[in-house]
């Protein structure tokens, strides 16, 4: 399994192009050489792959608006062919607003045209989930209800070490029970009173994660911290990186 950063966590450094371009080279200099691309600025997929080659990353797993994933599929896909990504991922949905049920068949037809589309144009589709996936209907969480309502070939999941525990399951059971399905994984660790804290400096058992996560098939395990409770965000991926090389990662 190899790291790598989420830029959702340096959003606020990546409002225009110029400054997008200084965080990929910063992220490079800490040691990072994989790469998720969600929250920046726009770009085109041509400026992105000539800077990502430019200081030796690779983008692995994007997080993409969901108005193009729906309204420009095709041109998504081509996109990602044009930086060498395979991976196309949606960052989040409201399972929590309104009535569970009506959400999931919300969901299902807007997402499984694009799911089908993704994957007849080579690449896979991507779901990140967050704390109102473990929202109950019929006695099961949604996160089981979205992995029986698409199949494995057409939808992956991004599961959050963070958000699954905020939302009362184990992470290391749900890396598990989607083997096969989890390509990419975030690691977030969950601090005292919830907080998201840099991974290694929490109290999530990541033994337990980093084995799950094997035997899963997981590919690539990308540092995310949405929210760096007032302290630098380069700094806190810098320590996850440290902590995460300590554990024979790279």
């Amino acid at each position: 399994m190899k790291i790598g950063a989420q830029f959702f966590t340096i959003r606020d450094f990546c409002k225009t192009l110029e400054d997008f371009d200084e965080s990929l080279k910063k992220v490079a200099d800490i040691g990072y050489r994989n790469v998720q691309i969600s929250g920046t600025c726009a770009f085109e997929a041509q400026w992105l792959k000539e800077r990502l080659d430019k200081y030796g990353l690779r983008c692995v797993i994007t997080h993409t608006p969901a108005d193009r994933l729906k309204g420009e599929t095709e041109k998504v896909v081509e996109d990602h062919g044009v930086f060498g990504c395979d991976y196309i991922g949606l960052g989040w949905y409201g399972f929590h607003k309104g009535d569970p049920k009506e959400a999931l068949e919300a969901f299902c037809a807007e997402y499984e045209p694009v799911a089908k589309s993704i994957k007849d144009g080579g690449k896979y589709f991507m779901y990140h989930n967050h704390d109102s996936e473990f929202i109950k209907l019929d006695g099961k969480p949604m996160l089981r209800h979205l992995s029986e309502r698409f199949p494995a070939d057409e939808m992956g999941f991004t599961l959050d070490t963070y958000w699954i525990q905020r939302g009362g399951g184990d992470p290391a059971y749900w890396i598990d029970e989607f083997s096969g399905r989890v390509p990419c994984i975030h690691l977030k660790d969950y601090a005292y009173d919830a907080k998201m804290s840099v991974v290694g400096e929490g109290n999530i058992n990541f033994d337990r994660v980093f084995d799950a996560a094997e035997k899963a098939g997981t590919k690539f395990l990308l540092v995310e911290q949405d929210d760096c409770n007032g302290e630098n965000p380069f700094d806190c991926l810098r320590r996850s990186f440290e902590y995460l090389k300590a554990r024979g990662f790279e």
